[in-house]
């Protein structure tokens, strides 16, 4: 009884504190709000008001707290073999399909994003097929020369759906049509879970320790003020670009990187 009583605190601790509910919330308002500021010109605060969210909104941030005890943060609470690459996967995955389910309306180019996804999905799970896991913190660890390529070029896919996932290009829904910005709640709650597996899939784990503190959220930052710039650039290349890039030039580039990861796995036996 008391080894169950442990257990759950500590899940309770992952979920509700760090890495989970507030730690999603602590690094997302901040990067929605210079986001905002960077592509507005303006700086757009969150309206905090006592009312019952949005279902969205509801979806998103537990998928959103799913996904987050996943990474491989110093001092996770959650414990290390229960962590799993496909639920942080499919956590993150389901939030787009939770909005396009609840609000459709507010979802631009919805088939494109849909292709989007799936080769973000290759770039998640492109570092997986060797060294066959699905520990998020292994797939990080992993530095053998051999998987380098792969790891490089999947790196830069997930960096290029970033923006799209995002919802950082261009691309208006159709029933977007608000002539001031609004701070964006839903964004905010996904910024730090595809940030921070970044970091986690990408580069080795950080030591639990104040050193390694500073290096995963720097280098979360720093993934994150990529999608900001890059967000930005396609901005002011303007939509019609921005679609083009995504369906002419990415999906290409995915295909590229599935047949390295065939290529790999095979002159790897």
């Amino acid at each position: 009884m008391t080894q169950l009583l442990q257990a759950m605190a500590v899940h309770a601790i992952a979920l509700v504190a760090y890495p989970g509910f507030l730690a999603v919330i602590a690094f997302g308002i901040p990067i929605e709000i210079a986001w905002t500021a960077v592509i507005r010109r303006g700086t757009v605060l969150p309206n905090v008001r006592l009312q019952r969210p949005p279902s969205v909104q509801v979806v998103v941030a537990v998928l959103a707290i799913l996904a987050a005890v996943q990474v491989s943060a110093p001092f996770n609470a959650m414990p290390l073999p229960e962590r799993n690459l496909i639920i942080a996967a499919a956590a993150i995955g389901f939030t787009a399909w939770s909005e396009l389910a609840l609000e459709p309306a507010l979802v631009a180019q919805p088939g494109l994003l849909v292709v989007i996804q799936s080769c973000w999905l290759l770039a998640v799970l492109g570092p997986a097929v060797e060294p066959q896991s699905l520990r998020p913190q292994v797939l990080g660890n992993v530095l053998v020369p051999a998987l380098l390529p792969v790891k490089i070029a999947c790196g830069f896919l997930y960096l290029l759906c970033l923006p799209a996932l995002l919802r950082l290009w261009p691309v208006a829904a159709p029933a977007d049509r608000r002539a001031r910005p609004r701070f964006n709640a839903t964004r905010a709650l996904v910024w730090f879970p595809y940030c921070a597996l970044f970091t986690t899939l990408f580069f080795p784990p950080a030591p639990d320790d104040a050193i390694g503190v500073l290096r995963f959220f720097g280098i979360t930052i720093a993934v994150a003020a990529g999608c900001m710039l890059g967000g930005s650039l396609l901005a002011r290349r303007g939509a019609d670009r921005a679609r083009g890039l995504y369906s002419r030039a990415v999906p290409p580039y995915a295909l590229l990187v599935l047949l390295l990861i065939a290529g790999t796995v095979i002159l790897a036996r």
